[in-house]
């Protein structure tokens, strides 16, 4: 305020004194008010010592004049205009004559030695020419030196005082008793010309040494005289620069030869700052090997030129004849044709020796370390090879021998990106096993590990970042902080998206509230989300974590084809289908149905091809629709999404052999492929799949199926419509989810009534995390309270306290997690999306290790029959008091605590452990687990005398030998969807790079987006009534007639019997064959089930277990075991109830402590005598079997309604969340 206040008298003084001496207005405007007179000569002053300072820019001018309050008579007079408040707070600055000092900065360096320093020194670019031009002047020396040799001749040395004779008596008594001539050792011959030159070359060292010896002068000048350079120069020049003053010594020797040294010492600084001009390092590898050869090289030539000088006075030997002895001597062999003959050349040949047994070594010893680090750092990836080739970098906190393999074996299955290079940067050093890995030929040409951090500029460098075709960024997943490993994942993803901005980025999160921060990578997976959801709709459609596995693995559907199981040939030969596209214009599968409806193409293409046509993307729409139904026309720009052994470019068309003889058609092929893949017989063993490419067109008769006869009789069942070209709207069944529920809920008891008119349809309101899409879901009213969401809690608003008391209609899904996480939230969706039918809802309990945070309470407290508990599966009261005994599904996640042990691989040993307990506990019930380690499913389920256990065990090292990609797929828990691993998805991200819509279809399969018009999936069950139908073909187009939807595949179930005599039958892969009695029980269990298929599509009403148990009777009928087997088999079973016994009275024992009913226990509900597996997109002629569940693409019920309903609905009077109907709860056939 003082400043202020100063400020603003000082300038109504000046205007005070401009109204009194007014001034003409051009000069006005052109000069600064005045002051008083009293100051005139002041500012007079000061304005030209400011005009001289401004003359000069080398420093900043400070204005710190004083400023004193001014008198004021009167009342403050108003400002001019052109005084602002800018300039009441920083002065006007028109004023020149103030006191003023000038500063300049950096005034050392305006110093004469200073600006010497900056030119010779420190800068890059002049200290590198100053080099250069120093190592030409060593260079030139040893030139010099070399000429001075080759013209001087020992007889004749000018300017010695040593006679002639003297010298001819020397030379002739050298071989009876050689003597030394000193003078031929102290004297040489030197033209005047070479004088010349070599004076005024050691003239210009000499000032160039003594200048930078000068300017490197740092207050000890015994430091720089003894240092070798300056010794070496000094002994190089100063003898020349005397006999320029003393003509006698102009042939007196020097070793000018010495200069190598310098010429080494000044080749590495060269290179030095010739890579700190041009920004860019160099591997200290190669400046090692660089330092090894310089210095063989100088010890070469010192030595060559040292005994070629001092063997003048004795053998005489030329300059070739030393440097081949030197070469020789310094390589060990010693021929000894070639020796120095006097002791003073011995003597040099002696340290010469001992330096480079003292030198060398130590330069050996650095040059290994460098390699061996630079083993470990993996060097730098080839900008040439960059340039010319392909690669990917992949970006990982720690590579895993698991993690590694997967990638690698998923990236090079496609065959376009074989020649593509695998650059991986990861902060740690590489593991031993890694290393063993990349160093098998097949990976160590095509992968390339570099230690460094992804943060570092210097690293990308290295890898080439800004050249590469993609970036993988991976999470470690087996950290115990997930959310600080997601914050390094988010970093990394900076750091690349900005030193590589146009390199597409492939990223994976693990919990979705991180997901938002990498929005603008190109394709981001988080963890959680698609775990979540994929246990979800495992729940209520079983096995879907297999499905979408299978899908998102590459493989060629070989696996399994060697085993004598039928169901293990099947199962691995539709394992092999995978998610393809084309444009519809561009394809024979697809392209005939241009202008007909979608169902219309998806049925006749996997009628006539076998392909599965699942979804369509418009060209103007970026987004995919899994089954837009009947009333979306297909058009020529479309791309199909279809599922198939392999995609179409690689298939081969073949005719009907019957044609091919009739008509003499050569079989031919579509697209020319270099390779052709055993499609072709795939497809033609698939049933009536032959094309005819003359007459494409199906016939009218096709669309009718021959039903069955029933009992022998002419009697049939109503016959399957035809699938209509183009959608027909009385034909398609109306699924108005926004109309009143009245109609459905009139086959509802009241009570039942009552409970589904307390849900309504809508968005959920509250989302735990940015970034989750909007689902349509079932939801209460009004919010439940939080006390109202703990399940073994009453409280005010009811006094239940466990799961009987509710009094559930549905089974129970039970989830068991550590922590309620955000990723949670997306278990709940699936399970209450809007197209889920009320009366199957099932209530969710969550399990927790730690309550739920209000945050959490909140985002589910709206959605209806969803509580929580705390809890561990490790305590059975935890478990009785949650409902265990009334669950149909038990979810275990595992926990996070866990994921990092001692040993990587007994992150699960907690878990397996419990479940096994459970599992034996409550056999009845379905537990699907989640493992960190895929390797570790072989223990769900163990039984340690399960001969078929250890044949699968046995198949599946045959498949990982022979290169298979899914190795466990033939372990029954992964078969039967009971186990999943996260890990398994890591392929959804490396296929992205060749399929950039997996990540899209695969959130829609399982839910995570509601794209409208979209389909979802879902699950039907094969009853008695509908064996009838017979083939999975007649099936497809009964879908596709009556309700417009799409299976994809079939949930199987079959009896099988784990026992010791399974010994038996046990699987014998390794010799392809089996013995005969074990080749005849397989012969004999697979005719058994194709007559099983057979009786059961004439004979609807014959079980499948009872033909089983038939079939076990006619087995023990012919062929009898053996007295012990029996004892064995009896003893077994004793054991067996016994244990069973035990558990159930141990379990109902505790319900009756805890006052819980025991009437819901059953014990003796065993499903572990039963084998499951999925068959993605069987042949059409696929026997359906009882009980089989069927996979189906339900099209979107919301896209065919009608504009009107719409808008009446919006006017109704009802709740804005009531929307009224659902889908069908069940397909009925």
């Amino acid at each position: 305020m003082n400043i202020f206040f100063n400020l603003r008298g000082t300038v109504v003084r000046q205007i005070a004194e401009d109204r009194a001496a007014p001034v003409p207005p051009q000069e006005a405007a052109m000069s600064p008010p005045r002051r008083s007179s009293s100051s005139q000569g002041d500012s007079r002053t000061s304005t030209e010592t400011l005009q001289k300072n401004n003359s000069s820019n080398s420093g900043v001018i400070l204005d710190i004049s004083a400023l004193k309050m001014a008198d004021v008579d009167s009342e403050v007079p108003p400002l001019p205009p052109r005084y602002r408040f800018r300039d009441l707070l920083l002065g006007d600055q028109t004023f020149q004559n103030d006191d003023r000092v000038q500063v300049e900065f950096y005034v050392n360096e305006n110093t004469f030695k200073e600006r010497l320093k900056l030119f010779f020194i420190k800068n890059q670019r002049s200290s590198l020419r100053i080099r250069l031009f120093n190592f030409s002047l060593k260079i030139l020396t040893c030139v010099l030196y070399i000429v001075r040799v080759s013209l001087d001749d020992p007889k004749d040395v000018n300017g010695n005082p040593c006679s002639a004779v003297c010298r001819n008596n020397s030379w002739t008594n050298t071989a009876e008793s050689p003597e030394i001539n000193w003078e031929l050792i102290f004297w040489v011959n030197r033209r005047v010309s070479v004088w010349a030159i070599q004076v005024t070359v050691a003239l210009i060292s000499f000032l160039e040494t003594m200048l930078i010896t000068y300017l490197s002068y740092k207050g000890n000048i015994w430091e720089q005289i003894f240092q070798i350079s300056f010794i070496l120069e000094m002994i190089n020049t100063v003898p020349f620069i005397i006999t320029i003053f003393w003509p006698p010594l102009t042939n007196i020797f020097v070793p000018v030869f010495l200069n190598c040294w310098l010429a080494k010492g000044a080749l590495e600084n060269m290179i030095n700052d010739f890579h700190r001009a041009i920004q860019r390092t160099h591997s200290a590898m190669f400046n090692q090997v660089f330092i090894l050869i310089c210095t063989l090289l100088c010890l070469v030539f010192t030595g060559a030129c040292g005994i070629q000088h001092l063997e003048r006075a004795g053998k005489n030997l030329s300059l070739f004849d030393s440097f081949y002895f030197c070469i020789v001597t310094f390589s060990t062999v010693g021929y000894g044709d070639v020796t120095p003959q006097i002791w003073p050349s011995q003597l040099l040949v002696v340290i010469l020796i001992c330096v480079a047994l003292v030198v060398l070594p130590l330069q050996f010893e650095e040059l290994a370390y460098l390699w061996m680090e630079s083993q470990k750092l993996g060097g730098n990836y080839s900008r040439h090879r960059a340039q010319t080739e392909k690669h990917v970098v992949l970006c990982v906190s720690s590579l895993k021998i698991d993690l590694l393999m997967d990638f690698l074996n998923e990236f090079y299955a496609h065959p376009r990106l074989q020649d593509y290079y695998v650059v991986i940067l990861c902060p740690t050093e590489m593991d031993i096993q890694v290393r063993r890995i990349l160093q098998i030929p097949l990976w160590s040409q095509r992968v390339i590990y570099l230690q460094g951090s992804a943060l570092k500029d210097q690293d990308l460098m290295r890898a080439k970042m800004d050249d590469a075709e993609a970036c993988f960024i991976l999470s470690s997943r087996n950290e115990v902080d997930r959310t600080a490993a997601d914050h390094q994942t988010i970093l990394r993803a900076w750091a690349a998206k900005d030193f590589a901005p146009n390199c597409p980025l492939y990223v994976q999160i693990l919990k979705p509230e991180n997901k938002f921060h990498v929005k603008f990578a190109d394709h981001v997976v988080c963890e959680e989300e698609f775990k979540y959801a994929m246990l979800a709709l495992n729940c209520v459609c079983p096995a879907t974590s297999t499905l979408v596995t299978l899908l998102v693995h590459t493989s060629r559907g070989q696996e399994g084809q060697l085993s004598p199981e039928h169901w293990q040939k099947m199962y691995g030969r539709c394992s092999g289908n995978e998610v393809y596209h084309i444009r519809l214009c561009d394809s024979k599968f697809f392209g005939e149905y241009d202008g007909k409806s979608f169902t219309y193409a998806s049925f006749h293409a996997h009628k006539k091809y076998g392909v599965c046509l699942i979804g369509v993307k418009r060209e103007d729409n970026k987004s995919i629709l899994l089954n837009p139904g009947p009333r979306h026309i297909m058009a020529a720009t479309d791309t199909c999404y279809y599922i198939n052994i392999t995609k179409e470019e690689n298939s081969a068309f073949i005719f009907k052999q019957e044609e091919k003889h009739s008509k003499g058609l050569p079989v031919t092929g579509l697209y020319d492929a270099p390779s052709r893949l055993p499609v072709h017989s795939i497809i033609a063993s698939m049933g009536t799949v032959a094309i005819d490419l003359q007459n494409p067109d199906p016939p009218e008769e096709s669309g009718k199926l021959t039903l069955p006869t029933e009992n022998g009789a002419g009697s049939r069942r109503p016959s399957i419509a035809p699938v209509l070209e183009i959608a027909d709207s009385s034909a398609i069944l109306p699924c108005d989810l926004l109309s009143d529920q009245s109609e459905d809920e009139t086959n509802q008891s009241d009570e039942e009534g009552s409970v589904g008119s307390d849900f309504v349809k809508g968005y959920p309101p509250n989302s735990p995390y940015i970034g989750s899409s909007p689902t349509l879901c079932h939801l209460l009213p009004q919010k439940a309270p939080f006390c109202c969401l703990r399940l073994d809690k009453g409280c005010t608003h009811n006094s239940f306290e466990d799961a009987k008391a509710y009094g559930f209609k549905n089974k129970l899904i039970i989830v068991s997690a550590e922590t309620a996480g955000n990723g949670l939230y997306n278990f709940i969706v699936p399970l209450r999306a809007y197209y889920r039918p009320r009366k199957e809802l099932n209530p969710i309990v969550l399990l927790l290790d730690y309550p739920p945070d209000n945050h959490f309470l909140e985002a589910i407290c709206c959605f209806p029959m969803v509580y929580f508990m705390a809890g561990t599966i490790d305590n059975l009261d935890n478990l009785l008091q949650c409902g265990i005994i009334y669950a149909d599904n038990l979810v275990v996640v595992d926990k996070e605590s866990t994921m990092s042990a001692e040993e990587d691989y007994m992150a699960d040993a907690k878990t397996i452990v419990n479940v096994q307990t459970m599992f034996r506990l409550f056999p009845s019930l379905s537990i699907i687990t989640e493992l960190t380690h895929p390797s570790n499913m072989r223990f769900m389920q163990f039984r340690a005398k399960d001969c078929y256990s250890l044949a699968l065990s046995k198949l599946e090292k045959i498949e990982r030998d022979k290169g298979s990609n899914l190795a466990f797929m033939f372990r029954l828990p992964f078969a039967a969807g009971r186990v999943f691993s996260i890990s398994m998805l890591d392929t959804l991200l490396y296929q992205s790079f060749v399929k950039d819509y997996m990540i899209a279809i695969a959130r829609l399969l399982l839910g995570l987006d509601t794209t409208p018009g979209s389909g979802y999936l879902c699950a039907m069950k094969v009853t008695e009534e509908d064996l009838w139908i017979r083939t999975y073909g007649r099936l497809f187009q009964k879908l596709c007639s009556s309700s417009a939807e799409i299976p994809i595949g079939i949930y199987r179930t079959e009896s099988h019997m784990f026992s010791t005599s399974e010994s038996q039958v046990s699987i014998n892969v390794e010799q392809g064959v089996e013995h005969r009695e074990r080749g005849e029980s397989w012969k004999e269990r697979t005719a058994h089930r194709n007559s099983t298929t057979s009786d059961q599509s004439e004979h609807p009403l014959l079980r499948k277990k009872s033909m089983q148990w038939a079939r076990r009777l006619s087995r023990k009928t012919n062929k009898p075991s053996s007295r012990a087997e029996r004892i064995s088999q009896q003893r077994l079973n004793l054991y067996r109830r016994s244990e069973r016994q035990e558990l159930s009275e141990l379990v109902k024992n505790r319900m009756k402590h805890l006052g819980l009913p025991t009437v819901g226990y059953d014990e003796m509900n065993d499903h572990q005598n039963t084998l499951s597996y999925v068959l993605i997109n069987p042949p059409p002629d696929t026997m359906l079997e009882l009980n089989d569940i069927v996979y189906i693409i339900r099209s979107d019920p919301l896209a065919h309604m009608p504009e009107d309903s719409q808008v009446g609905q919006g006017r109704s009077t009802r709740n804005q969340q009531d929307f009224g109907t659902e889908t069908r709860d069940e397909t009925h056939l």
